[in-house]
């Protein structure tokens, strides 16, 4: 039985992360970080199944934190490391460059020195973003040069050549993911597709009169999050590491994002929808289109959710949801569960 060791455990990427190695038979270990508040919400039902009670658990630690870093990999001596954990907003990340960098960047270098500390040979995953990109000309691959924007894509970027560095420096075994943008019902309600989603279905239900946005006119490649956690895993089953984006090489702008939800429920978004300037970057990120016919040549992986079945799967996930919160039953709450 293989072990694996996931930081961010509790995170959309996490949570579906932890699922799919299950089902391959790993023992999973996520790093939870210390809340006041119960932060376990996407993973509960993994914490709660008894299929699951000798082969899944987390413990805590902190990215920003180096000691428990190594304590947790004398403990766990795990075979597989998938570090997902990061400050991952963007637009928070200027409000707290320093905190971002701490996390997403020396939180990187602490892994990978508490890796070469301990004697243990894992297969790490690098968790990059497509914002590492910037306005790089699209579509974006692995030999696109990076142009970052924003402190979370400068951190990323910092990341991702650490990673290298540790490769072929002492030849830990890293691979570096460039995930471009992957959505579920499980993404955090501050990220825009889901802010978007769910205020369709509360608009929807009569909880919510209007949605405040920032730029429609930015473009995304929109991915379903449980199909890009399979590519992770793909990459840490090569035979040497390598760095891989993964992409649908399909562009949206937020705006087309917008009619889609609004349309599927019936409604005309032009009638609900306000600009906020507040909510508007520093600097914007206009274009990201990935190029990932490097993983679908190597990896065999490709997606396999269009954008416009992105988009109902969400918002069919936020209207049972936002029954379930307004009625409080049993029914509705398993038609929630079905969606996520």
């Amino acid at each position: 039985m293989r072990t694996a060791l996931i930081t961010g455990v509790t995170g959309q990427d996490g949570s579906y992360l932890a699922e799919f190695l299950l089902s391959k038979g790993y023992r999973v270990i996520g790093l939870l970080r210390r809340s006041s508040s119960f932060n376990t919400g996407r993973i509960d039902h993994l914490l709660e199944d008894p299929r699951y009670s000798d082969r899944f658990d987390y413990i805590r630690g902190d990215m920003t934190d180096g000691s428990s870093l190594a304590r947790i990999l004398r403990i766990v001596q795990p075979d597989e490391i998938y570090n997902l954990a990061a400050q991952s907003h963007v637009k928070v990340s200027f409000e707290t460059p320093e905190y971002t960098a701490d996390a997403d960047f020396m939180g990187v270098v602490r892994l990978l020195e508490a890796v070469r500390d301990s004697g243990l040979n894992p297969r790490i995953y690098q968790a990059g973003s497509s914002e590492m990109f910037g306005n790089a000309p699209a579509p974006q691959s692995e030999t696109t040069p990076f142009s970052p924007r924003s402190p979370y894509a400068v951190a990323k970027v910092a990341a991702f050549y650490f990673a290298c560095n540790y490769r072929e420096a002492y030849g830990l075994w890293v691979a570096n993911g460039i995930l471009f943008n992957h959505e579920s019902p499980r993404r955090g309600e501050t990220f825009v597709t889901r802010k978007i989603t769910r205020a369709v279905a509360r608009i929807k239900l009569g909880v919510q009169d209007c949605l405040y946005l920032g730029n429609l006119d930015a473009s995304r490649d929109w991915g379903y999050a449980p199909e890009y956690v399979e590519a992770m895993w793909l990459m840490l089953q090569q035979p040497n590491p390598d760095d891989y984006v993964i992409a649908t090489g399909e562009t949206h702008t937020v705006r087309e994002f917008v009619e889609e939800a609004f349309t599927y429920a019936g409604m005309n978004w032009r009638d609900y929808v306000k600009i906020d300037p507040r909510l508007f970057r520093p600097t914007e990120v206009d274009l990201l289109c990935g190029d990932a016919s490097k993983a679908r040549r190597v990896l065999g992986w490709r997606p396999k959710t269009s954008f416009e079945e992105l988009v109902r799967i969400m918002v069919d996930a936020d209207l049972a949801r936002e029954r379930l919160l307004l009625e409080g039953t049993a029914a509705h709450h398993q038609e929630w569960r079905t969606h996520v």
